[in-house]
């Protein structure tokens, strides 16, 4: 199987950490692409930073990698393969995904350091 393609997304990100029972800001809903995640003791918000929120704790200046898809399902290894790649390089990631692909962020610092790991391994990514 052929290494995935990326694309870098125009927007940088933020993520966001509310308490369980925060309601989620009706201006999240307006941007391009967003990511809400809960569980029992969170909630978590990724938007871009054009978006204000009051939240208990933020990290900023995320860049997202858009795995280009859409990706079966059944697909084995695909983060682990590119996960691996930028951990060798010593990228923090955090990764969120959808039905048909994967997202990887990394700190707009270390965007040419991952783009390059990639590269190198054979993925390409679109800039």
């Amino acid at each position: 199987m052929p290494k995935q393609t990326l694309a870098i997304l125009s927007e940088i990100f933020v993520i966001h950490s509310l308490p369980d029972n925060a309601a989620i800001p009706p201006e999240v809903f307006k941007a391009p692409v967003y990511f809400i995640g809960k569980t029992n003791e969170e909630l978590s918000l990724v938007v871009p930073n054009s978006i204000t929120i009051d939240s208990d704790d933020k990290d900023s200046d995320w860049k997202a990698l858009e795995v280009l898809g859409p990706l079966n399902l059944s697909m084995v290894g695909i983060m682990s393969q590119i996960g691996g790649v930028l951990a060798a390089a010593k990228v923090s990631i955090f990764v969120l995904s959808t039905f048909e692909t994967d997202f990887f962020l990394v700190k707009q610092k270390d965007l040419e350091t991952a783009c390059n790991a990639l590269t190198e391994n054979g993925y390409k990514v679109q800039k």
